[in-house]
């Protein structure tokens, strides 16, 4: 075999993380300069008037809440295979969000997370980030499915929780049958094997994330002037985030997808197109942007041993 130099590979790996760096500020500031519904002009005129220190600093308090939340339950899950600090853990989470903000459906997020732990572990690191992920995806399902029937969305909710049924008889029916090696049964019987006390932790957390950046949405609105009932517009943001969460995107198209959804539904209680979007806009900025610029620092300094991937 071919030998390669410490040195060029060392310079080869940094050239990578720079091209992550790059294509994910990329894809940012491609969002925000071509994106023809935002009128600046609005938005600065408004934010003028509304402006505060008090208001901004309690909005990127939030946004702290819901990444601090996210890493709190990386760090519980990972212990399953390596107990980490809290710091370790906010260096895989953001780094990982970096390389998964340009991925389809955020697939970088997984190889990010598994990259700091050893090549045998792999595996079992992208099964532990999928129950991560898994239960913020049904938190988001059971307040989204409660939003839509509170606005009187009887059909959709109806065909929501048929679905579910459906994907549970036909998960039922064939959990021997074996996929590459693997089957419903084995994944359940992994679940199973993480102890109850993870679980739990893992369940509180991810309702806790649910609440602060639900609410973080909320009080956007009430600072561009919405004036609707406090349960009418967090019915809504429910019934967005569910349907945005069942519609696999790029995570730097997820803005995008969730501005579509939020300007229909609040279309139809009277919210302008524009600040709906604006809204959407500043959510994704506040919890997607700053956190990547932050994850960005992780995955230029990231140094990858032998005994990784």
């Amino acid at each position: 075999m071919i030998s390669i130099p410490h040195k060029t590979k060392q310079f080869g790996v940094f050239i990578i993380k720079l091209l992550i760096v790059i294509a994910a500020f990329y894809f940012i500031y491609h969002q925000l300069a071509n994106n023809t519904q935002l009128d600046w002009d609005k938005f600065l005129v408004l934010f003028r008037k509304n402006q505060s220190v008090a208001g901004i600093s309690f909005l990127l308090f939030l946004s702290f809440w819901n990444r601090y939340f996210e890493i709190l339950k990386w760090q519980n899950l990972a212990q399953e295979v390596q107990v980490i600090s809290k710091l370790e853990a906010t260096k895989q989470v953001l780094a990982a969000l970096t390389l998964g903000v340009f991925t389809p459906v955020g697939v970088g997020e997984y190889v990010g997370k598994a990259l700091y732990f050893e090549k045998k572990d792999a595996k079992k690191i992208v099964f532990l980030n999928l129950i991560c992920n898994g239960i913020q995806v049904l938190v988001t399902g059971l307040f989204g499915l409660i939003g839509m029937v509170m606005l009187g969305y009887y059909y959709w909710s109806i065909l929501l929780i048929l679905s579910c049924v459906v994907v549970i008889l036909i998960s039922f029916f064939t959990k021997r049958i074996l996929i590459q090696g693997h089957s419903i049964e084995n994944f359940i019987s992994r679940i199973n094997a993480i102890p109850k006390k993870i679980h739990h932790k893992n369940i509180l957390l991810g309702l806790c994330r649910y609440l602060v950046f639900s609410h973080q949405y909320y009080f956007l609105f009430v600072a561009f002037d919405v004036n609707l009932p406090y349960l009418t517009l967090m019915a809504t943001i429910t019934t967005v985030y569910l349907l945005a969460s069942i519609i696999p995107s790029f995570q730097f198209l997820d803005f995008a997808l969730k501005g579509s959804l939020a300007v229909y539904f609040f279309g139809k209680l009277g919210v302008n197109e524009w600040v709906t979007v604006f809204v959407t806009t500043l959510m994704w900025f506040l919890n997607i942007v700053l956190p990547v610029i932050i994850g960005s620092y992780y995955v230029l300094i990231f140094k990858i041993n032998s005994s990784k991937l």
